[in-house]
């Protein structure tokens, strides 16, 4: 909110032309190779220190691609300003290898509380340096010095919380089937970050600085609720559920726990960014960036479709069916490519609306072959999902009526916030009361507490 005040569409814009290339690059950082440890039965310190030293060349050889990258980004996008920031922006590729496997541990031994309290500090140092930096006129180098601090402060972080010292790399420890299953966790993000970039690439390439920066926005803000509640509960999620591989009955009903919790906090999310688009992007960023509403608006049916379809790869990776994941994303990568150049001669908007609809047409099937051979059926899906679905609709069409009814007459945080209380508030009623949910998220709060 602050930084989109205090720079252009244009600076996000250049530092969003660097990502979207060199972002491929990311998904190689840990090589899998973090999932391999949580995963993994049973680990040795041997085992961790040689992924330790891998990691740590898989981060100074991408490294050295994306800096060699650089003259040539300039070239594609015909601007001599990426040079430097491509440059800049290699260095993040190593600071993040120091903590991976450190990291790794962490959540292996579920120490979620240190894992939070990193994120958020690393969260807190990087932005008050962009935020120094941007007040101090820095412009976009104010984003690519926030993208350096917070993988630093992650790495420190982590080394600190596991007081672990990696030891020498070591041959003939077994650590084969731990590479080739990070090889296939690595193969299925690339292959998914392909599908969900290249959009920007486009953009970036053939509509400019200024419309990557506005798109890059609405897409950013939509997915902050995936991606926080993924990083929150798809952590703890997975850990949970690769240590239950060999109890069939719990891990079913854990997963379905996680899954509900999951469905029921993005539906309301899902409306609130559709219904009120328009108040969201002026409150969160200023009246400049009203042109990313109407993406915003196009791309809010993705945050539930996240929803359905993230939690089954944390079911299959923690079974070992990574494979299969893979394969469900050579199915997403085609069909959503082809709805960006369909979209793209419409600019933003058109690649916004095409991007949502395919991933609205591949939700069903995508979950259909998730599931297929496993102990969750389609039926047990259409339970968690059900009441929240139901209590979604009906807050959303009382919350639109009273939204049109008195908002206009009202200035913009009052309407925004009487819009969005009513929604919420409707909806939770529905769901505790109506739909008789509440002894369940009751019980679900005492076992947390």
């Amino acid at each position: 909110m602050v930084l989109a005040r205090l720079l252009d569409p244009e600076d996000f814009g250049l530092i969003g032309m660097v990502t979207a290339v060199t972002g491929v690059f990311s998904l190689f950082k840990d090589a899998g190779l973090s999932m391999a440890t949580i995963q993994r039965a049973a680990i040795s310190n041997e085992q961790v220190s040689t992924l330790f030293w891998i990691n740590m060349l898989v981060g100074a050889i991408l490294g050295f691609l994306s800096t060699a990258l650089a003259p040539l980004l300039v070239l594609f996008y015909h601007e001599p300003r990426l040079l430097w920031v491509t440059v800049a922006l290699a260095l993040g590729f190593v600071l993040n290898a120091a903590g991976v496997q450190h990291a790794a541990l962490l959540q292996r031994e579920m120490r979620f509380v240190a894992l939070s309290v990193i994120e958020v500090a690393s969260q807190l140092v990087g932005v008050a340096v962009g935020i120094g930096m941007a007040v101090g006129g820095s412009g976009y180098w104010a984003l690519v010095a926030m993208a350096l601090v917070m993988p630093a402060t992650t790495t420190v972080g982590a080394w600190l919380a596991t007081a672990w010292v990696p030891g020498a790399p070591r041959r003939g420890i077994g650590i084969g089937s731990m590479m080739r299953f990070g090889g296939i966790v690595t193969l299925n993000g690339l292959v998914v970050y392909v599908a969900y970039n290249t959009e920007k690439v486009l953009l970036g390439r053939f509509w400019g600085a200024d419309a990557l920066g506005i798109y890059g926005r609405g897409y950013q803000l939509v997915s902050i609720p995936t991606e926080s509640l993924s990083a929150a509960v798809g952590g703890v999620a997975f850990s949970a559920l690769s240590r239950l591989q060999g109890e069939p009955g719990r891990l079913k009903q854990y997963f379905l726990k996680g899954y509900s919790i999951i469905v029921s906090m993005t539906l309301p999310i899902t409306v609130a960014c559709a219904l009120f688009s328009d108040d969201l992007i002026l409150f969160l960023l200023g009246p400049k960036w009203m042109d990313a509403a109407v993406i915003f608006r196009f791309l809010a049916p993705t945050i539930l479709v996240f929803s359905l379809v993230n939690p089954l790869s944390w079911l299959l990776y923690s079974i070992g069916l990574a494979e299969r994941s893979l394969k469900i994303a050579f199915l997403i990568a085609p069909t959503v490519i082809a709805a960006y150049i369909i979209g793209l001669p419409f600019g933003p908007n058109g690649v916004a609306l095409g991007y949502s609809a395919a991933m609205i047409l591949l939700s069903l099937p995508i979950a259909a072959w998730a599931i297929h051979g496993t102990i969750i059926g389609p039926r047990d899906l259409l339970q968690a999902v059900r009441k929240p679905l139901i209590s979604t609709v009906a807050a959303a069409a009382f919350a639109l009526a009273v939204h049109q009814g008195f908002g206009p007459s009202l200035p913009l945080v009052p309407r925004l916030a009487l819009g969005c209380g009513i929604l919420f508030g409707t909806y939770v009623w529905m769901l505790l009361y109506v739909m008789g949910q509440k002894a369940f998220y009751l019980d679900l709060l005492r076992e947390l507490t």
